[in-house]
């Protein structure tokens, strides 16, 4: 085993990787990313103003948490459109139809930048049908379907 691998199981309920989104609404967020996409509320800790401290969705395994950019405690947190829309990550999600998902996702409002396609990068590889948006607080998402998997062929 190399020293860079992880040796010891993820926390309890919790997976290796997770990551942040910002958003200046971040409740109204909360419940679109739930509506649209099919996340659901795991823990909202609200603060003394009724903000949102800290959130985790999940969607199946996957865990992202939201909450409203604090640049006094945290410098470095802005949404999308707080810097012109610019994002410094991308989500990618696998769904199981992503043809359902995105029908969903249009009728909650998310701008469909790419409609789904498929993407076949040969016999050795893998085959995913996906596609992209821009939801209400300018991050842009990733939805894929696994078409083959020459792994588990």
């Amino acid at each position: 085993m190399s020293i860079l691998e992880p040796s010891k199981p993820a926390p309890s309920n919790w997976p290796r990787i997770s990551s942040a989104l910002y958003y200046e609404d971040s409740r109204a967020a909360i419940e679109w990313l739930c509506r649209a996409f099919g996340f659901q509320v795991r823990l909202l800790v609200e603060g003394k103003d009724g903000s949102v401290e800290h959130s985790e969705l999940v969607y199946g395994d996957g865990l992202v948490m939201v909450a409203h950019p604090k640049p006094e405690k945290f410098p470095h947190t802005r949404a999308p459109n707080q810097i012109g829309g610019a994002n410094t990550q991308n989500m990618m999600v696998y769904v199981d139809d992503v043809e359902a998902h995105c029908a969903r996702a249009r009728a909650a409002g998310a701008r469909i930048v790419k409609e789904p396609e498929t993407v076949d990068y040969g016999e050795e590889y893998w085959s995913d049908r996906g596609y992209e948006c821009v939801d209400i607080g300018g991050h842009h998402w990733w939805f894929y379907q696994r078409l083959r998997d020459p792994k588990t062929a």
